[in-house]
């Protein structure tokens, strides 16, 4: 390319693992500095957003979203963002399903506020103050602040989106393989996911091989109740790996690291709902030969299952939480 790719960067509701998944990138920064031009990262170079607000429509070649969408201002950024650029890739799973933020939707917005301000056990609160959206300062000035919706969004919720780049956070492997696909010229078809597989992680991981041909459980455990055996199958030990169901590309890092698979790089292609495809899977391995003992076993052992099945996802699914879609709540 003989100019540089105009870049721009943004943080919604995330725990900004995905900004440093973009430092992990490490040298490579450095040839990256000859082929873009990065126009606007307010969390590593001093922009405002009026500078976004004076750039001509489409003058952006590709903006990078992460994070859930969780206060208007993220709502209004991103819908700046998107007039301004000509792509826009959700970065990480918080803005390609929502991600661990999205979790939050289990609850109303006046539950989870109440929770925060009132009746934590670390928070002492004794008048029962509540965060205001506007504070006059003067009789001429007043401070306003963001107001939280009432879910949590994934991006594409808010606005069109062309590309995802999935993990969380992405490896600097799946960015570095994201990044040549977008600055190489040749575009994929829209909507598709970037620097990942659309096999699943077991495809990749080399503990596949001492998986048998069909697992039957009689028996689950958690991670921390058992010493697992890093050279064998975790499935096969008896231990909830969601490898069978997550895109790979990853590398498999957590797996190495001694912990199963928890399903971030997010559901295969054509895959409607990424928890419904994991419990499929799960019945098909869980072997009780009543409900009583199936029930007892799930309560003991999947005792979070919303957060073991739809940990990263819950915004983009069938079900989509407790407070999604309310007929009252389309303004938002």
């Amino acid at each position: 390319m003989s100019e540089k790719v105009k870049v721009a960067l943004y943080w919604c509701a995330s725990c900004g693992g995905c900004e440093e998944a973009v430092v992990d990138l490490g040298e490579d920064l450095i040839r990256l500095s000859n082929m873009i031009d990065i126009v606007f990262w307010p969390v590593a170079v001093d922009f405002k957003r009026s500078d976004v607000e004076e750039m001509p429509d489409g003058s952006i070649d590709i903006s990078f979203i992460n994070g859930g969408i969780r206060l208007t201002e993220h709502e209004e950024m991103v819908k700046l963002l998107r007039r301004k650029s000509k792509l826009v890739v959700a970065f990480g799973s918080c803005a390609q399903t929502g991600g661990v933020p999205g979790l939050a939707n289990l609850l109303s917005r006046d539950e989870i506020l109440r929770y925060i301000y009132v009746e934590a056990p670390t928070v002492v609160n004794f008048e029962g103050s509540m965060p205001k959206e506007e504070v006059a300062v003067t009789s001429r000035h007043k401070i306003e602040l963001p107001r939280l919706l009432k879910y949590v969004k994934a991006l594409d919720q808010v606005i069109d989106v062309d590309y995802y780049i999935p993990g969380c956070a992405p490896t600097p492997e799946v960015v570095r393989r994201s990044l040549e696909i977008l600055l190489g010229g040749k575009l994929p078809p829209k909507g598709s996911v970037l620097g990942a597989s659309n096999k699943s992680l077991c495809d990749e991981c080399d503990l596949n091989k001492t998986k048998p041909e069909k697992i039957l459980l009689k028996d689950v455990k958690r991670v921390h109740e058992v010493k697992l055996d890093l050279s064998k199958c975790y499935l096969a030990q008896g231990v909830i790996c969601l490898g069978p169901v997550t895109r790979g590309g990853c590398g498999t890092l957590c797996i190495k690291g001694g912990m199963p698979c928890t399903g971030c790089s997010g559901p295969l292609d054509n895959v409607k709902d990424f928890g419904a495809r994991a419990i499929s899977y799960l019945a098909s391995i869980l072997d009780y030969e009543d409900e009583v003992q199936a029930r007892k076993v799930i309560e003991e052992y999947i005792v979070d299952p919303v957060g073991w099945l739809y940990r990263y996802s819950l915004p983009k699914s069938l079900v989509r939480g407790k407070y999604q879609g309310l007929e009252s709540d389309k303004h938002e």
